[in-house]
């Protein structure tokens, strides 16, 4: 699904309660080129339905990756 090239445009919303990640996705995504793609990282467990979800509304990609119990990453194309 990802390429190993492609650049990412980090986002950091560790220890930021929801509804602050994806607040800051669509932020990032508004002000981005139209193909970006981005790493989303959150910690708050309910980001996954918030983020999964909204990127299925957009016909946007997204992958989840669990690094540890408090660590999400999200892959977004």
């Amino acid at each position: 699904m990802t390429d190993p090239n492609a650049t990412f445009i980090e986002i950091d919303a560790i220890g930021k309660p929801c509804p602050m990640p994806l607040l800051m996705l669509k932020r990032a995504i508004k002000s981005a080129p139209a193909q970006q793609k981005f790493c989303l990282k959150a910690s708050d467990p309910n980001s996954e339905i918030d983020i999964l979800r909204y990127c299925q509304l957009q016909k946007r990609q997204c992958q989840m990756i669990k690094i540890s119990e408090h660590e999400l990453h999200y892959i977004i194309e």
